[in-house]
């Protein structure tokens, strides 16, 4: 009793050592029990891993091959560990040969995906630029046609991973997120995204999964970073210092653009099995002494584009992949523009909700369904585009829809979730 005594007074009369001590303990602790909790989701993806790996094949079978095109540089230099860590071990358990190539410059992606030699699967482990990067250099092969048929696989390692909710499952712990995107690989189930094709007056198109962005509220939030000191006040004052500077931060632009086309039935998975010998003998017979009526050509009728005047203080154009499981009627892009009678006030509070999710629009914006846009800035018009979170310089563009275009692998819960959304 005595010496708990003695333990209690010294605490009593060194309490300020005593309290650093129990922060610093508190603290250790909760760091550990996260490393093992860490620990036991790879374990658990491991497992399920390793039952995909155990699955026997045929002689004439091979090995799955994966291409990973990873940009080391993405979340503050700490991409390739945490691939390391919880991916690759998931994808050589399954029995995935895997290739991993890795960027060392802004663009080189591209330029990888140029030379890259047939997979069957590929694989983007970075943040939205790397993927805008490897969807771009994919769309501009000649025989883009051949390989946008591949499944693409998303690993979100970037600081923005904007595809990632409409893919994923997503939680706070990063280690979750990485592992639970590997298993969806292995799974196989894909889903159709929309691409947006780019094309400025000189360079080649870029293309997009997410959309484009332009106007005030994107040229603040590319500065928020800069008050990082004023902690979650530093949205309200980026936006508050921007009017001071100049006030109204209205934007004219003149769009050009296409009604929305017919969405046609989906195309099956996989093809249909061959039909016997003697059907296709007794079609062939049936062809030949009866013809089918050749239809004559459809004239194509000329395009009707509408123009329309915008003065707003943003334009975004974007796809609907933020729920590719949504049924839709036409294949279209959504064209939103906000109004440009904004108060100061309700410009810091929209701007707050933007730089959470930068697709959410007020009530009074414009909304327009459209399958292709010119968009014509005045002349002298200076700034830059978001396209994908990625800038560009701000010019005159025609943008196109290209519906379906790519195949994404996503996780069933995450598919079963966005259904139960469009119910």
């Amino acid at each position: 009793m005595a010496r708990v005594v003695k333990v209690f007074r010294s605490l009593r009369n060194n309490w300020k050592k005593s309290t650093f001590a129990a922060c610093v303990l508190s603290y250790g602790s909760y760091w550990l029990y996260g490393k093992h909790c860490d620990s036991i989701l790879r374990r658990e993806a491991c497992l399920v891993a390793r039952e995909y790996g155990r699955q026997q094949i045929t002689p004439a079978e091979r090995l799955r091959k994966a291409m990973v095109i990873m940009n080391p540089a993405a979340c503050n230099g700490k991409a390739s560990k945490l691939f390391e860590k919880n991916a690759a071990p998931i994808l050589h358990l399954a029995g995935v040969e895997v290739t991993i190539v890795k960027t060392d410059y802004e663009g080189q992606a591209k330029k990888m995906i140029e030379l890259m030699e047939d997979t069957d699967m590929l694989i983007v482990a970075g943040g939205d630029g790397t993927l805008q990067e490897v969807v771009t250099g994919l769309l501009r092969r000649p025989d883009q046609e051949t390989f946008s048929n591949m499944p693409i696989g998303f690993i979100p390692l970037g600081s923005h991973n904007t595809l990632s909710p409409s893919l994923h499952l997503l939680s706070n712990n990063k280690v979750q997120d990485i592992t639970s995107a590997t298993l969806s690989i292995l799974k196989g189930e894909t889903v159709p995204l929309d691409v947006l094709k780019i094309q400025g007056e000189t360079d080649q198109p870029v293309f997009a999964l997410t959309g484009l962005r332009w106007g005030a509220f994107r040229d603040v939030a590319a500065k928020i970073s800069k008050y990082w000191y004023l902690g979650p006040l530093k949205s309200n004052a980026a936006h508050w210092f921007s009017t001071l500077k100049e006030w109204p931060l209205v934007r004219e632009a003149s769009i050009s653009y296409l009604a929305p086309s017919v969405r046609p039935p989906d195309l099956p998975l996989y093809k249909p099995a061959r039909p016997n010998l003697l059907n296709r003998i007794a079609r062939r017979l049936k062809n030949y002494w009866s013809p089918p009526v050749e239809e004559p050509p459809k004239v194509e009728e000329p395009e009707k584009w509408e123009e329309k005047q915008l003065s707003t203080l943003e334009l975004f154009i974007q796809t609907h992949n933020k729920n590719p499981m949504e049924t839709r009627v036409n294949d279209s892009l959504m064209i939103c523009a906000e109004p440009d009678d904004f108060t100061v006030g309700e410009f810091i509070t929209v701007g707050k909700k933007k730089d959470e999710d930068s697709t959410v629009f007020t009530k009074n914006a414009t909304k327009l369904e459209v399958s292709a846009l010119q968009l014509q800035l005045p002349e002298g018009t200076t700034g830059f585009y978001n396209i994908d979170n990625e800038e560009y310089e701000a010019m005159p563009v025609e943008i196109r829809l290209l519906p379906r275009r790519l195949r994404f692998f996503i996780s069933a819960e995450r598919r079963e979730q966005l259904m139960l959304q469009t119910q």
